[in-house]
């Protein structure tokens, strides 16, 4: 059967460029939906087959888009209030231009949402057909987006153009009053918050980022920008209110001789107000407000200072209990071991070896080996085991030059074991039944006439796990020790399968002086 192409091989088999762009790239949400790469070059050649434009949800030109419109979304959310609030009309034509720009933008963008590729929860693949897609947009986001997208920049383009051009007073008090009117109808771009709430939601499902640290980050960031974005409104709001009451005499602006400042001056102080009322401090205006509109600005900036509270301590405390759930996981355990060892008034030297032995055998953090290798397939078993111990397995003489599916059940058999400095591993004249490789650290072999040394990749124990004799020397752990235990029963089973490699481990034992040496 032919192999399927990827999205770039179609591209080069008569796919214009462009097209490669809107078909699924491989990362995490897609390898986690569709379930392999070869599925996922499968969603690439029926995106092709349907021969319509369609954004597909994992393509490259979705990731770019939300990067993108996050980052204008980001800037109109904050230019918007201080254009409103301390510009006054006359924020130039770089402002002008770039609103123009984003809400030519915003425009394009409910466009191209009924071509957007949509990706549900439990969904099995995309869905591509043009017909659902409207169907599911109009029903969701398209009244918000369409608000959000009004075009109140164009509106304020031509209101301006037209204003420059009268002299008459009474038409330029008119226009005033409508500038005024427009200005606080673009309140409603603010709605465009909606928007930057979905593209973070979205980036980390488009981004190839697989680390807990990453998708932290993005967490973190999308909570601090909020928070900022409510202090930046609340500044706004503060100066924006006195200036529809055109400045009252006992208005906070007047008092603090802020008229005729920069509109740096001006946000500085609004942004100080807000923040003091915010968080309950006095420093903001040591007076009461003077009105009933003050009033209700300071209890709704209190009131939003305390959902800000609310908001910041939820989202801290579930990114800190989230935060390494092996490492709490593990010092849970020590803590009930504690406990244990206390109420069974264990001696403090023993205390001491068994947390030492905790430390050297999770390193802090806790897992379960046996359920992590029993919920893995036996394919990527055999891979984990052939990655931490074959080159251990082949440098004993009687495995070297052994077949591949032997060396891969023997794998399978091997277990795990952590030996603290001064452990006796094996005694001398006491039956043994289990061979011993070691991994990382130093043992020292002791009999009656001699004493030697070994170390990484040595292995001791191996008549023994061939014939149950007894050890004739004892074998002590000069440092912690982690090795790799192959029992006689383990041995046994293997072999069941492996007649001929039997007969000649048989042969070999016959072959051995003094049998159960180490």
């Amino acid at each position: 059967m032919e192999k399927l192409k990827g999205p770039r091989e179609g591209c080069n088999r008569g796919t214009c460029g462009w097209r490669v762009l809107l078909l699924p790239q491989l990362n995490r949400q897609s390898l986690y939906v569709y379930g392999s790469e070869v599925a996922v070059e499968k969603e690439c050649v029926r995106q092709l087959e349907s021969g319509v434009f369609v954004i597909h949800p994992f393509s490259p030109m979705r990731s770019y888009y939300i990067m993108g419109m996050m980052a204008i979304t980001f800037l109109n959310l904050i230019g918007i209030p201080m254009e409103i609030a301390f510009l006054d009309g006359s924020s130039g034509l770089a402002w002008e231009s770039f609103n123009v720009f984003s809400d030519t933008l915003f425009l394009i963008d409910v466009v191209l949402n009924f071509r957007m590729g949509i990706i549900t929860e439990d969904a099995e693949e995309a869905i591509l057909d043009i017909k659902q897609i409207r169907v599911n947009y109009l029903r969701t986001w398209f009244i918000p987006d369409v608000i959000a997208a009004f075009p109140i920049g164009y509106i304020l383009l031509f209101a301006d153009l037209h204003y420059q051009n009268e002299d008459s007073p009474s038409k330029t008090n008119k226009m005033m009053r409508i500038l005024m009117f427009v200005r606080i109808l673009s309140l409603i771009r603010l709605a465009r918050v909606s928007r930057l709430v979905r593209f973070f939601n979205e980036v980390e499902k488009v981004s190839n980022a697989n680390l807990e640290v990453v998708r932290l980050f993005f967490r973190i960031l999308s909570l601090f920008m909020m928070i900022f974005l409510l202090c930046h409104w609340n500044g706004c709001i503060q100066y924006f209110v006195p200036m529809l009451e055109e400045f009252p005499a006992d208005c906070w602006v007047r008092k603090e001789n802020l008229m005729n400042s920069t509109v740096i001056v001006k946000y500085s102080w609004g942004v100080f107000r807000a923040l003091s009322q915010m968080i309950a401090l006095s420093y903001g205006s040591m007076d009461a407000p003077t009105n009933y509109v003050e009033m209700w600005i300071v209890m709704v900036s209190m009131v939003s200072g305390c959902m800000m509270y609310t908001v910041l301590v939820a989202n801290a405390t579930a990114m800190i209990a989230n935060l390494d759930p092996a490492a709490k996981e593990y010092k849970s355990k020590m803590s009930r071991l504690e406990h244990y060892m206390t109420f069974m008034k264990l001696p403090p030297e023993l205390q001491l070896r068994i947390s030492n032995y905790y430390q050297a055998r999770y390193g802090g953090k806790w897992f379960d080996e046996k359920d992590v290798m029993d919920t893995v397939s036996s394919s990527l078993k055999e891979q984990i085991l052939m990655v931490m111990c074959s080159r251990l397995l082949r440098k004993v003489p009687m495995f070297q030059n052994r077949e591949e599916n032997f060396i891969n059940s023997m794998l399978l058999k091997l277990e795990y074991e952590v030996f603290q400095e001064g452990d006796v591993i094996v005694r001398q004249h006491v039956p043994g039944d289990r061979m011993f490789f070691i991994d990382h650290g130093q043992v020292l072999l002791e009999t009656d006439s001699y004493e030697r040394e070994l170390c990484d990749g040595d292995y001791f124990g191996e008549t023994c796990v061939l014939t149950k004799g007894k050890h004739l020397a004892t074998v002590r752990a000069l440092t912690d020790c982690q090795c790799f235990s192959l029992s006689w029963n383990n041995l046994q089973d293997v072999l069941g399968s492996f007649p001929e490699i039997r007969k000649d481990l048989e042969k070999s034992v016959l072959l051995i002086p003094d049998a159960g040496l180490l």
